[in-house]
């Protein structure tokens, strides 16, 4: 699976898991894109659509949307999903992005 390897191989990477009929995850979706542009430019933002790649979704037990993974160094360490902060979710990446 492609996506396994882009994870082991990124030092900072954000999973976006959506599809196409969810509002929530077409409204956040530039707002995800803003903030890691802007305050994480060393991290890798990936989108995958669940509906098309139903079996990328089920490896990550990912069964809602908008899903979003935060790994670093190969690791999960953030997952939110249906109704995300921004502010919140910006906090929690800040932290240990400051690490790498």
């Amino acid at each position: 699976m492609q996506l396994l390897e882009t994870i082991k191989n990124e030092q900072a990477i954000l999973v976006y898991f959506q599809n196409d009929n969810c509002p929530p995850c077409l409204s956040l979706r530039p707002k995800i894109e803003e903030m890691i542009k802007n305050d994480f430019p060393l991290m890798k933002l990936v989108f995958v659509n669940s509906i098309k790649d139903a079996n990328v979704a089920a490896h990550f037990n990912v069964f809602a949307h908008p899903t979003l993974l935060v790994f670093f160094e190969g690791r999960e360490f953030i997952r939110v999903s249906k109704y995300v902060s921004v502010v919140e979710l910006k906090g929690k990446i800040q932290r240990l992005y400051e690490m790498i």
